[in-house]
């Protein structure tokens, strides 16, 4: 159905949908009210909004319990994890199947704001701004988010421990190549919103508003040192892992966080550090259609 369909390595690593929606966090109050906020929704009674690339509905849970009571299309293209969504039954949610770049469920100017969490850095490109400019209404805001936890995070952030330094090198060995948030290349297809030219137009016009609105809130998860294994293996480049690699993994893990240096509370519990991370943007009016002439 879509221009763009879902990558393999997508389809793979996000396969065990149940694991994933047990295993990752969902994101902190203070994050999510200054997201809507900045997004003009906090407080809009009704206010229609998307969550795209909705996955399991971490982020989609929210958004039904808010009291603003939201009219909410949570935007999924991948089949288990859109089952897993559907399975929750969340009031005032309908769930449909569309990728970024194709939400032809989706009419024209339908949401007040669409958010994108833990997600954008997938489809970070011209087709999908301009898929997502559409079904905005008019000067109405995306919205990104994403939970960083720091053994996933960017080389250049200040690591709280050496455990997770240790566990964020190991990351970054694995790399596929695929896009991630940590290369912080999602920014881009914002810059090169002139350079980037549409199929229909001679000159491509920008779409969305810079500078980003950014904003982050710190975070720290106590959990004990399986369920921080499970958690890390959730990562789509864990997931897909070998048999064998997988158990090199692990070990390496293990090593890393058992160390004697690594702080335990009174129930052996240790401590997540990360950063939630968000950032947001204005749609701009079309403009009227120039020619190359």
């Amino acid at each position: 159905m879509s221009r763009t369909t879902i990558s393999e390595a997508a389809l793979n690593g996000f396969a065990a949908s149940s694991s994933y929606d047990k295993h990752r966090p969902s994101y902190p109050a203070d994050a999510v009210d200054q997201l809507l906020c900045a997004l003009k929704v906090a407080a809009v009674q009704g206010a229609r909004v998307a969550d795209l690339a909705a996955g399991t509905g971490k982020f989609t849970e929210l958004l039904a319990a808010r009291p603003e009571q939201y009219s909410t299309v949570a935007i999924e293209p991948h089949e288990d994890m859109k089952a897993e969504l559907e399975r929750k039954s969340l009031k005032g949610v309908k769930v449909v199947m569309g990728t970024a770049d194709d939400m032809s469920e989706i009419a024209d100017a339908s949401f007040d704001a669409l958010i994108a969490s833990q997600s954008f850095h997938w489809f970070a490109n011209r087709p999908a701004l301009e898929e997502i400019h559409r079904v905005l209404k008019p000067t109405r805001l995306l919205g990104m988010i994403w939970n960083i936890e720091d053994y996933n995070a960017p080389r250049d952030w200040d690591m709280t421990t050496s455990w997770e330094s240790q566990i964020r090198d190991l990351t970054w060995t694995l790399d596929d190549g695929l896009p991630r948030f940590r290369h912080e290349k999602w920014r881009e297809c914002f810059d090169d919103q002139l350079a980037s030219t549409s199929l229909s137009l001679a000159f491509a016009d920008p779409l969305f508003s810079l500078p980003l609105g950014e904003g982050s809130v710190k975070f720290e998860t106590w959990l004990n040192k399986d369920d921080i294994w499970k958690r890390y293996k959730t990562l789509s480049q864990i997931a897909v892992l070998g048999k064998e690699k997988l158990e090199e993994v692990k070990k390496e893990f293990f090593n890393a966080i058992d160390h004697k240096d690594v702080v335990q509370d009174g129930q052996g519990r240790v401590a997540v550090h990360g950063h939630t991370f968000f950032a947001w943007t204005s749609s701009i009016p079309e403009q009227p259609l120039r020619n190359g002439g």
